[in-house]
This record gives structure tokens, C-alpha cells and sequence, in this order.
């Protein structure tokens, strides 16, 4: 004789296994896991950033950012590229 739910009765959340109703785990399990991922990646990406700060104020600046467009060129009245300045 097996299991058999009674006209009107409310399905239960678990599954049947020979008419016994079976529990399905709660996620908490995989959310731990999920959020302990979660924390080694920031933990891991904190690292990195701090890595990289460390490393680029360990190197001096270079010299060579500057824009070649206005290398050389200081502020202020320039003289004229054609040379037609009247003296």
C-alpha cells in the first residue's frame, strides 16, 4: 500500500520517498559558500590593489608622459614660428 494525500490536503514542500516525506536542504549551505568565496575574492583584490599602489610609488615619475604637441613650450607669450617678429 502506498502513500496517498487526502482529497483537500496541501501538498508538502519535501519530495515522497516510499511515503515518507523528505525534507529538501535549505540553501545555507551553498550561501556560505558562495559568501566565503565572495570575501577570499575581495580579500584577494584588496591585495592586488594594494600590490599595485606599492609598486607604482616605489618607480619614479617618468619623464616622458609629457604630450609631444606642447613639449618644450613654456608659459607665457611664444615667439612666432615664422619668424616674422618685428625687432
Amino acid at each position: 500500500m502506498g502513500f496517498t494525500p487526502r482529497e483537500g490536503s496541501i501538498p508538502s514542500s519535501g519530495t515522497t520517498v516510499s511515503g515518507v516525506t523528505v525534507q529538501k536542504s535549505r540553501p545555507t549551505a551553498n550561501k556560505r559558500a558562495r559568501e566565503r568565496a565572495r570575501q577570499e575574492k575581495q580579500q584577494q583584490k584588496a591585495a592586488r590593489r594594494l600590490e599595485s599602489k606599492n609598486r607604482r610609488a616605489a618607480q619614479p615619475a617618468a619623464r616622458g608622459d609629457e604630450d609631444p604637441d606642447i613639449a618644450g613650450i613654456v608659459p607665457g607669450p611664444q615667439p612666432s614660428p615664422w619668424g616674422d617678429d618685428p625687432e
